[in-house]
């Protein structure tokens, strides 16, 4: 654990606010993550289960949380399962948490190890009518590997058939997407990671360098300041390959004349940050490239102000297309007789504009959350509206993270840089 350590209280309130939702004698049990395996007798980095996590601040596989309001012991109303501290394994992959560790993260009292679970669990399901099971229901999720969460799915519901199974993630859905004034403080965290990595760039970006050195500075920037590392594979983009939505090759030169975009954020405590910026490389915007810029930012500045309780993300997003077609008429990137010969599925703004504007953001980069029901108070949610454009071999994206308030929204990244004469000033020092 790089970071500070945090507030049990957070994790304690995210369980009150599962529990609440809960059907009566009902027991929830959420599972930890897979290690996978790479290759050789190698194992890819472990990552907690996001729903785990939430509940527990608990970052160590072979981990259980069992929720079980109604039982009639209060001990086991809240447990926690951890393995067994055996010393020869810790001699090879380091320590593992012992119970009272264990308490002061995650805030519950009772200690239960893995080994001696099975039995306990078998008598607390029969005191129980209703079963809530975690199963990852994200919808950007298109993994074809059955994951443990689905095959802890399968086990239970082979051993006790007869029992009303719910999906926990249901509930978390609706919970996790509205945060607490907690959360969102480690998500400003990792924001502020992220903008003293963006300022050294500035510095740092020059005609030459290769974008591979640029991410080495931001891994670099982000250790030093105690984040767990990037949140998600960075993107670094010059030229033309800015296009490339998930470009991560990263290993060009980055020439004289160019725009740069840079996709990239921090974790800190098991949340994220997610910013955009695309600058100059020799640092200065050329006359058409700040001619888009401007637009772009337009776009953004435009969809900050759409962004608040009431509206929905589809109604949102069409809202700024309308805005994205009367802004890429004006730059030349559209004619009249494309908007008036425009395919109502495929409109004429998406050949410059081809992904979404706006993603929950929270413990995981792309966080649960609807898109048809109304935005509330307490969600955090990225705008990144971007302008692409093959003929003239550019990209440009701008995106901050925005906090919803019950009267409009906070940009939690208001303090970066963002402007034309904002990004060559510094560029210029």
């Amino acid at each position: 654990m790089k970071f500070q350590p945090i507030k049990p209280a957070l994790f304690s309130k995210n369980r009150e606010r599962f529990i609440k939702a809960m059907l009566p004698q009902s027991i929830a049990i959420f599972v930890s993550n897979d290690e996978w395996p790479m290759n050789a007798d190698a194992l890819h980095a472990f990552k907690q289960n996001s729903d785990l996590f939430w509940l527990s601040g608990v970052m160590q596989e072979d981990s259980m949380v069992i929720l079980f309001p109604d039982h009639p012991d209060p001990k086991y109303r809240e447990v926690l399962v951890l393995v067994r501290p055996n010393e020869l394994k810790e001699k090879w992959d380091g320590k593992r948490l012992r119970a009272n560790e264990a308490r002061a993260i995650s805030g519950i009292e009772t200690i239960v190890w893995l080994d001696s679970i099975e039995a306990l669990l078998q008598t607390w399901v029969h005191l129980a009518d209703t079963i809530y099971l975690s199963s990852n229901e994200n919808d950007r999720k298109a993994s074809s590997i059955r994951s443990r969460d689905y095959r802890f799915i399968d086990e239970m519901k082979n051993k006790y058939p007869l029992h009303n199974f719910q999906r926990a993630a249901k509930i978390m859905k609706e919970l996790r997407a509205v945060k607490t004034a907690e959360e969102v403080e480690l998500i400003q965290k990792a924001i502020d990671i992220t903008e003293v990595a963006f300022r050294r760039l500035l510095q740092f970006i020059k005609p030459g360098i290769l974008e591979n050195e640029i991410e080495a500075e931001i891994y670099h920037s982000f250790l030093s300041q105690g984040s767990t590392g990037p949140a998600y594979g960075s993107i670094i983009a010059g030229g033309d390959r800015a296009r490339t939505l998930h470009y991560v090759s990263n290993n060009q030169e980055c020439k004289e004349g160019e725009l740069i975009l840079m996709d990239f954020g921090a974790e800190y405590g098991g949340y994220n940050a997610d910013l955009t910026r695309t600058v100059p490389v020799s640092g200065k915007f050329g006359r058409r490239q700040k001619t888009i810029y401007n637009a772009c930012l337009h776009l953004h500045d435009y969809a900050k102000s759409l962004l608040k309780p009431g509206i929905t993300i589809v109604d949102y997003t069409d809202k700024v297309g309308e805005e994205a077609t009367q802004q890429f008429l004006k730059i030349g990137l559209l004619k009249k007789t494309d908007v008036k010969n425009e395919d109502p599925e495929n409109r004429a703004y998406r050949k410059y504009l081809y992904h979404g504007i706006s993603h929950h953001l929270g413990i995981d980069v792309h966080d649960l959350g609807t898109k048809t029901e109304p935005i509330k108070a307490g969600m955090v949610f990225t705008v990144e509206p971007g302008i692409y454009i093959e003929e003239e071999q550019m990209g440009v994206r701008i995106e901050n993270n925005l906090w919803i308030t019950k009267t409009g929204n906070k940009d939690l990244m208001k303090n970066i840089p963002m402007t034309v004469d904002e990004i060559e000033a510094l560029m210029k020092r």
